[in-house]
């Protein structure tokens, strides 16, 4: 049976609380689940101990047996000590979108105009103004 180790979702709303499950991974996201390995609220400040609890032994028993965690999991296991996170790189992220570039596109466009038209109109002033 593959088994993940992910968050399973409970609180109220507006106010969420996770436990950390290790769970078939065709069973709901709330649903039934093998055991409780810890838990995650959020709503504790950052450097709080009771943030993230973790039951250090299960979670290597578990990834022992082969349970992958998901990618929130993993950054709470790292964290801990307990595996060792890759690192992700995404080039494309700074990217803009095609809409995005053809708005930057037409406003480039619009301010060369402009600058044109001033030069042009700078230059007929000094024309004039020589003219005279």
């Amino acid at each position: 049976m593959a088994t993940k180790i992910r968050l399973a979702r409970g609180g109220s709303k507006k106010r969420p609380y996770y436990r950390i499950v290790v769970a078939d991974i065709r069973a709901p996201r709330d649903g039934r689940f093998i055991e409780k390995i810890g838990s995650y609220n959020p709503m504790l400040p950052k450097d709080s101990e009771e943030r993230v609890v973790l039951n250090t032994e299960r979670v290597q028993y578990w990834l022992g047996t082969g349970a992958q965690p998901t990618d929130r999991v993993a950054r709470f296991l790292d964290a801990a000590g307990l595996l060792k996170r890759e690192a992700r790189n995404n080039p494309k992220k700074a990217e803009l979108g095609a809409k995005a570039k053809e708005k930057l596109e037409m406003k480039r466009q619009a301010e060369e105009d402009a600058k044109a038209a001033a030069e042009a109109a700078a230059a007929e002033t000094s024309e004039e103004a020589a003219a005279e």
